[in-house]
């Protein structure tokens, strides 16, 4: 190519919102692939029936190639740092207790604050938050009093570069929760307009409530900071023949967008839960 055609097609990229820091995120996620994550939650009955330690949990999951294991606590991360794992997504607050209502706010802007300094201190990337529940509130009522309590704690965590994400969740199985739609969490998204937050986006949770995936990341993707798997319907094993969601389509889709974070493995085993997650991990590295 001269340079000419150079300019025109950096012209023609520009001109589609792709940039050349979008390019180098998109070849840096295509020679890395997905960065795995697992859910500690999910195989504690395992653990416990197994009669297994962290340590052994930690080691599986080393020789795995999954490199966080999240929602943890930090009474776990010491063990876990000796394995070279990270905490992907590090909890605070709980589901039915979020931003959209007023009187949570001075509690959880303070709980939050707390949660990213300690993501800080350990050098971890993201963390938790939710919409809570409904309890009569119109939608639009919540969504407002969202931005209103997370305007005093998303400055923060962009000051101290860690991202705060609000997780999808079903409101069946989370009966009543608010942040269960696309529609509903990309606006919140839009309206803080910040790249502190985002989008914890689902995918069993997205499916449950009847949204397209594949769409949704293709669409949305700028919204969304981080993943989590799970078969759907049911929430078990990932694998194509156990349910309808197509994992290694939507990790490819995920890679395609330039995404370059983390995905965390968030089923729940039915089958012996070692053996399945390392099959989900063999699914999920594209």
């Amino acid at each position: 190519m001269n340079r000419r055609d150079v300019l025109k097609s950096m012209a023609v990229l520009a001109a589609l919102g792709i940039t050349p820091a979008h390019l180098h995120a998109l070849e840096e996620a295509k020679k890395n692939g997905i960065r795995q994550s697992v859910c500690l939650w999910c195989y504690n009955g395992y653990l416990k029936k197994n009669n297994l330690s962290l340590e052994q949990f930690c080691q599986i999951c080393k020789d795995l190639g999954i490199g966080s294991v999240e929602l943890t606590g930090e009474s776990q991360w010491e063990v876990m740092k000796n394995y070279g794992l990270i905490c992907a997504m590090c909890p605070s607050g709980s589901i039915p207790k979020g931003f959209n209502r007023v009187e949570n706010h001075k509690e959880l802007v303070e709980l939050t604050k707390k949660r990213i300094d300690l993501a800080v201190k350990w050098n971890f990337p993201n963390v938790i938050c939710f919409s809570g529940n409904c309890e009569k509130m119109g939608k639009e009522e919540g969504l407002a009093n969202c931005v209103v309590g997370l305007k005093q704690v998303v400055p923060y965590a962009e000051k101290n570069g860690i991202v705060l994400n609000m997780e999808f969740l079903n409101s069946h199985g989370h009966k009543d929760y608010m942040g269960d739609s696309t529609a509903w969490l990309v606006k919140l998204v839009h309206e803080l307009d910040s790249p502190s937050f985002k989008v914890l986006y689902d995918i069993y949770h997205a499916a449950e409530m009847g949204e397209d995936t594949m769409k949704d990341i293709r669409e949305h993707h700028d919204c969304w900071g981080h993943y989590h798997t799970g078969g759907w319907p049911g929430r078990a094993e990932i694998d194509f023949a156990s349910q309808r969601l197509d994992y290694t389509a939507l990790m490819k889709a995920i890679l395609e967008t330039g995404y370059t974070g983390w995905v965390g493995q968030e089923f729940c085993p039915r089958r012996d839960a070692i053996q399945s997650l390392k099959e989900a991990y063999q699914i999920c590295n594209v």
